[in-house]
């Protein structure tokens, strides 16, 4: 977090210290030029008026560029150049309506979009300053003209500036301070307390995987143990149960021969005794024959 912070800041810082840095140069080259900074052949206007509505509105900042040929300018482009209003030379952004060529010397008749009439007077070549790209920030051309003051260079530019430097020292005695504090013994940096952290913590998974395993063991042998006692003495209970079972069989045969043997002899003595009743009874009727 603290390293998010640290380069946060020092974008920021550059950032402030970038733009005061070229709103220097616009203010100073617009110094030197009568009002008109020239960056690299781009010159940055301050709206004064609302003559050009809708296509620009007053404090709008645009964006001009040097006129390298004047007979590439045409009906519609948009200039901007120096004339002379209420007694006053000043500059004035208006659009071309039409383009007069009086025996090789061009001017140029304007007016604001905004405006029902032209302008009284043409621009001429040499009145010209450069020619709108079309790109506009609006209001932010009242700023530049307050950083154009004492006021604001104070403000939007030393100021600035001042933070920035003290802000450049204030990191330059921190590192000179952290430098000639003692290296310990051992740094270990955040990977390298990761990597010992996840060995230790595996080192203690597999003790503990061993003792699992080995406690596993153990309950196998023991369970093996119980099961084979368990089918030892099952054995022997099924062996007694056996011996009991053919114990009792013989002894429910030699029942069942008694019975049979004890049936087989009364039904021998019924059979005599109906015999020599039934012979009882012939000779009975014999007699009453006779």
């Amino acid at each position: 977090m603290k390293k998010v912070l640290r380069v946060t800041a020092n974008v920021l810082a550059w950032i402030v210290l970038i733009i005061a840095f070229l709103v220097t140069i616009i203010v100073f080259s617009s110094g030197k030029n009568n009002g008109v900074a020239n960056i690299f052949g781009f010159i940055p206007m301050t709206v004064e008026s609302d003559s050009m509505k809708p296509t620009f509105s007053k404090n709008d900042l645009i964006i001009c560029k040097e006129i390298d040929d004047i007979n590439s300018l045409k009906s519609g482009d948009v200039i901007t150049f120096w004339t002379v209003i209420d007694g006053r030379r000043v500059k004035n952004t208006h659009r071309i309506v039409e383009v007069e060529d009086t025996d090789g010397s061009k001017s140029f008749i304007t007016r604001g979009d905004n405006n029902p009439i032209n302008d009284t007077a043409p621009a001429y070549s040499g009145d010209l300053i450069g020619k709108w790209t079309e790109t506009k920030i609006g209001g932010v051309g009242k700023f530049l003209n307050f950083m154009r003051t004492k006021k604001g260079f104070f403000i939007c530019i030393v100021i600035p500036m001042a933070l920035f430097f003290l802000f450049e020292l204030y990191k330059f005695i921190v590192t000179l301070i952290e430098a000639k504090r003692p290296e310990p013994a051992e740094q270990l940096d955040e990977e390298e307390i990761k990597r010992r952290a996840i060995e230790e913590y595996l080192a203690s998974k597999g003790e503990s995987a061993e003792n699992a395993a080995a406690k596993a063991s153990e309950a196998v042998s023991g369970a093996a143990e119980k099961a084979e006692d368990t089918a030892e003495k099952a054995a022997e209970n099924f062996e007694e149960a056996k011996k009991e079972a053919f114990e009792k069989f013989e002894a429910v045969k030699q029942e069942a021969e008694k019975l049979e043997k004890k049936a087989a002899d009364d039904a021998k003595n019924i059979a005599e005794n109906a015999a020599e009743t039934a012979g009882a009874a012939a000779e009975k009727a014999g007699e009453a024959a006779e």
